[in-house]
């Protein structure tokens, strides 16, 4: 997809032709999973300041006066051992943890916030970056997976604070592993904060026999205090809707003359994704300034929805544009999928990719 070849009357293309995603195949070092937990680009310049609570929506406004709390009590040495405890028994730990929830869950639906939030909480915390950890409940169960989990432990055990975004349990071993590791980190004195589209108690339901594993459940629940965050998908709040699919000649013009950008065509993205470990989409993604895609079509599988939704987190955190040709974003997933255990996902990412499409219109025939 590098031909310089233009079409009998349009104009010239540039020589130097759009990458290909499926082209790459990205490996990440495992001490860089760690020093690249921060918040993404989209996150790093978010403040409690800059979010814009709904006035009709007053628990937005109690999100951010309690986590405004929650931060300024994160001051102070890290220790587990004497001395006294902050806000929600953070700060300076007793040497036996004292019991009740150790941390704070942002609960809500997609669009109101709650990754400004959690970044918000990041950035206020009172401490070096490198004692703060800002990472998607899949970047952390990887990181378990290149690390093992008693390094994990100590690596984090480290830190005074542990944000934890898009936190999904998919099935009985990460219930398992999760609730033994923020049990440790707990243990260590780690604060802990998440945002999840389910409450602590719901976690897996829909998803596995949840019942089956219903102490380590209730385990993780009872190591946060929920806030509930009610409101709508701001990213549609007086936004027209999602452009329509461009063609495959517009699409392909706009890749060849944007720098920077990638062009694929999508189910053949699809099967690439298969290849990746989803811990490694970021890094697929990285120096990307746009992703093309022909041919978008419906998703064949569960598996392979769920990829996708990983790669379109990925892509909103970056702020990669996403312009396409074949059918709406909105038909991505099938009506058992969006009424399924996972619909939530679904749901969120439907979101984010309109919201890409929509920067992405800028770029055809510029």
């Amino acid at each position: 997809m590098s031909s310089s070849t233009a079409a009998p009357g349009s104009s010239p293309l540039p020589d130097a032709g759009p990458s290909s995603l499926c082209a790459r195949e990205p490996h990440v070092p495992a001490d860089q999973l760690v020093a690249e937990m921060v918040p993404p680009p989209r996150f790093d310049s978010v403040r409690f300041a800059t979010y814009l609570p709904d006035p009709n929506q007053p628990s937005q406004s109690e999100a951010v006066r309690v986590l405004e709390g929650f931060a300024a009590g994160l001051g102070g040495a890290h220790a587990v051992g004497g001395g006294k405890r902050g806000f929600f028994g953070f700060g300076r730990a007793k040497a036996q943890p004292p019991a009740g929830p150790r941390g704070v869950y942002l609960d809500g639906g997609y669009g109101v916030g709650k990754t400004h939030l959690l970044a918000s909480l990041w950035h206020a915390t009172p401490a070096e970056p490198a004692l703060k950890a800002f990472g998607t409940f899949v970047e952390l169960t990887n990181l378990v997976g290149a690390l093992g989990f008693q390094k994990t432990v100590q690596t984090l055990g480290e830190h005074r604070l542990l944000c934890i975004d898009e936190f999904e349990l998919d099935d009985p071993g990460d219930t398992v592993l999760v609730s033994t590791l923020l049990g440790k980190l707990v243990e260590a004195g780690v604060a802990l904060a998440a945002t999840s589209n389910t409450l602590p108690g719901k976690l897996g339901e829909g998803r596995f026999a949840a019942a089956d594993f219903l102490r380590e459940i209730q385990g993780l629940s009872a190591r946060f205090r929920t806030l509930r965050i009610d409101g709508e998908d701001y990213r549609h709040r007086g936004l027209p809707e999602a452009p329509a699919p461009f063609s495959d000649e517009e699409v392909m013009k706009t890749a060849f003359a944007t720098a920077g950008a990638s062009l694929d065509d999508f189910a053949h993205l699809l099967e690439h994704l298969a290849k990746v470990h989803p811990s490694r989409y970021g890094a697929l993604t990285d120096g990307v300034r746009a992703v093309c895609l022909t041919g978008v079509r419906p998703v064949p599988d569960q598996s392979t929805a769920l990829r996708l939704v990983v790669l379109a987190d990925r892509l909103y955190d970056r702020e990669v544009p996403v312009l396409a040709s074949g059918l709406p974003f909105d038909r991505l997933f099938s009506e058992e999928m969006l009424n399924g255990g996972y619909r939530k996902k679904y749901f969120r990412a439907i979101s984010r990719l309109t919201a890409l499409a929509r920067d992405a219109k800028g770029l055809v025939g510029a």
